[in-house]
């Protein structure tokens, strides 16, 4: 449903953001990458998305090339940003029903509703102004904006950032159910640990390059955090951590 192939990015200052990035997310899996700031993981994203060119490599959603389908692939996912772009001044069911209709989609005030429920956001923020909610408020909109496309593919930057421990707990279960609908997610992040819970494959990056990748399965038999924390150092996984210890 989402695959990169090769992807490259070289900027013209000659620095290299992305560097032979390979990857697949299938219908029903959630795939998590990993990595620091500047790694690339953004970069990746972006290029799906096509809000930049890669200098080599293929990107695909649901078999559609990205690069040279950018129009058709927006049909066939939907995308949550780290910092979401909403209309302050609208309402946060005015913002739902307006992003409802760009995407094609008609709904009535029950349907607004019951979304806007299902990704806990308090009933009083439902008429009030966007630009008055908290960040994380803004957050479950933009998952709620995302839910209601209802694309078979959906693209998270750092999606998490800004909720509190119970908003977090709530995502999780969301993105849970939405794999259980046979969702391909593909979502960066910071948090080792609920990438460990959430995800059915897990890459990490560094200097644009993937280091690593397993399986939920392969990772009930090794520590996620020893591995990260030990490319990230500088070497290759637990060895490096053990030297640098």
């Amino acid at each position: 449903m989402i695959e990169a192939v090769g992807l490259s990015k070289r900027y013209e200052d000659g620095f290299l953001a992305l560097d032979a990035l390979s990857l697949k997310v299938e219908p029903g899996e959630i795939y998590c990458l990993l990595g620091a700031n500047g790694a690339g993981k953004t970069t990746a994203l972006n290029i799906f998305l096509d809000f930049i060119s890669p200098t080599l490599g293929s990107a695909f959603v649901n078999g559609i090339d990205a690069i040279r389908n950018p129009l058709e692939v927006k049909r066939h996912v939907a995308y949550l940003s780290e910092t979401v772009m909403l209309y302050g001044h609208f309402t946060a069911r005015r913002n739902l029903e307006f992003f409802a209709t760009l995407a094609g989609k008609r709904i009535d005030r029950s349907q607004c509703l019951c979304v806007l429920r299902e990704v806990g956001l308090p009933e009083k923020a439902f008429d009030q102004k966007v630009c008055k909610l908290s960040k994380g408020m803004r957050q479950k909109l933009g998952l709620a904006i995302c839910i209601l496309k209802d694309a078979p593919a959906l693209i998270l930057d750092e999606p998490m950032t800004g909720l509190d421990p119970r908003g977090a707990v709530e995502f999780t279960e969301i993105l849970k159910e939405l794999r259980g609908q046979g969702k391909a997610v593909l979502m960066t992040t910071h948090d080792i640990f609920r990438a460990k819970e959430l995800a059915d494959r897990v890459g990490i990056l560094k200097e644009g390059r993937k280091v690593l990748e397993r399986t939920r399965e392969e990772l009930q038999y090794e520590n996620l955090e020893q591995l990260y924390i030990g490319y990230i150092r500088g070497g290759e996984g637990p060895a490096a951590l053990e030297a640098v210890g």
